[in-house]
């Protein structure tokens, strides 16, 4: 659907097709449709962002906690949302050997103690080899650090999911 036809959109639709372009929390989107007209695509994921960054840190981090870990149990049981399903296996991450699940699930668990929310990274970006190598890597942060990190990756799959939905084609006739 082009711009136009988002601005048309009525609430409950709105919320319905955007509702998680950011994980588990339609909250957002709700919040950001009362800002229609959008002038393009790139506005729109702009008032997302803005609704995002206006948020007390507490709020930032109950929007990572809202994230499944990656090829964690909601992968196994089938219970990830359809976006979540998609992106984590792009990124192989319904594939690891054994050795790698092992890994993966050691550092989720270290990562999550450690700072409180689950490990974020935009998988439609990323393959196994670099998410293990980030989430090691991630995990000697601090939390502040990582919780601005997380943002930035919620950020940009956020976006990617955005123009999975909305043509990027010529500004809206405001």
């Amino acid at each position: 659907m082009d711009i136009a036809a988002v601005n048309a959109l009525p609430y409950e639709d709105f919320v319905n097709i955007f509702g998680n372009v950011v994980e588990k929390c339609p909250v957002i989107t709700a919040a950001v449709w009362t800002g229609r007209p959008f002038a393009s695509l790139s506005a729109l994921e702009a008032a997302i962002n803005e609704f995002i960054d206006a948020l007390p840190e507490s709020g930032k981090e109950g929007i990572l906690r809202c994230h499944p870990d990656l090829a964690g149990r909601d992968l196994h049981s089938g219970t990830l949302t359809q976006e979540s399903r998609e992106e984590q296996a792009r990124a192989g991450m319904d594939a690891l050997n054994t050795e790698e699940a092992s890994r993966m699930a050691r550092l989720n668990d270290e990562y999550k103690k450690r700072f409180g929310f689950p490990f974020v990274v935009c998988a439609r970006m990323s393959d196994k080899a670099n998410i293990l190598r980030q989430l090691s890597q991630r995990c000697q942060n601090e939390r502040a650090v990582e919780r601005a990190r997380g943002i930035d990756e919620v950020k940009k799959i956020c976006r990617l999911r955005l123009q999975g939905l909305v043509l990027t084609d010529a500004p809206n006739k405001l």
